[in-house]
């Protein structure tokens, strides 16, 4: 199975550690730039807090992943909040914790236990929903074999994206990934079928 697991939609939590407050925004997104212009806007927003720590981790495979201490000690803030975002086996999604700093120092390990505990909390707060790896399936073929592509694109996998009717046709379906081998070998099997790529 191609699934994997995000945020529905934002979420927030908020944590209290000896008088410092930590103020946690889990946003569900597309892209590494996408993430990045969510911590601009947090940076900008909360310009006057100590500090607004962050990670981030995208893609069906969770293989570009960040995470930044923004002048807190060396893994006791970024670190912390990518544990979470692995903890709940999360990708597609940014954490941004924004500290305003009580007068009490937390300590390397007070640090660690409070960015964790306000990064749980925002994820707490939202829904988790899975999802599936999309893949595009891209072909031509004669007008005369319309009938059987139509009995295919119809099925309750496919999504038809794009479609263009001639002497040549052309038409692009999505499907979860997981069902794109079975659905290429039935489209295989219709006459005159070609695959773009």
């Amino acid at each position: 199975m191609d699934a994997y697991f995000t945020l529905a939609a934002p979420a927030e939590g908020k944590h209290t550690e000896k008088m410092s407050r930590f103020l946690a925004f889990a946003i569900p997104v597309d892209s590494v730039e996408q993430a990045k212009a969510e911590i601009a806007r947090k940076q900008n927003e909360y310009h006057d807090a100590r500090h607004v720590c962050w990670a981030y981790m995208v893609g069906p495979k969770r293989s570009d992943y960040l995470s930044s201490d923004n002048g807190e000690p060396s893994g006791t803030a970024g670190k912390p909040i990518l544990g979470q975002i692995n903890s709940f086996n999360l990708t597609d999604i940014v954490i941004i914790v924004v500290r305003y700093f009580g007068g009490i120092k937390l300590g390397t390990s007070g640090l660690i236990a409070a960015y964790r505990q306000a990064a749980r909390l925002a994820i707490e707060a939202g829904q988790i929903e899975e999802r599936h790896e999309r893949a595009q399936l891209r072909f031509t073929f004669p007008y005369m074999s319309m009938n059987d592509v139509m009995r295919i694109a119809k099925l309750p996998q496919c999504r038809i994206t794009d479609q263009q009717f001639d002497n040549t046709c052309s038409m692009t379906i999505e499907c979860n990934a997981d069902d794109a081998e079975m659905l290429r070998g039935r489209l295989d099997a219709v006459d005159g079928l070609t695959f773009v790529q």
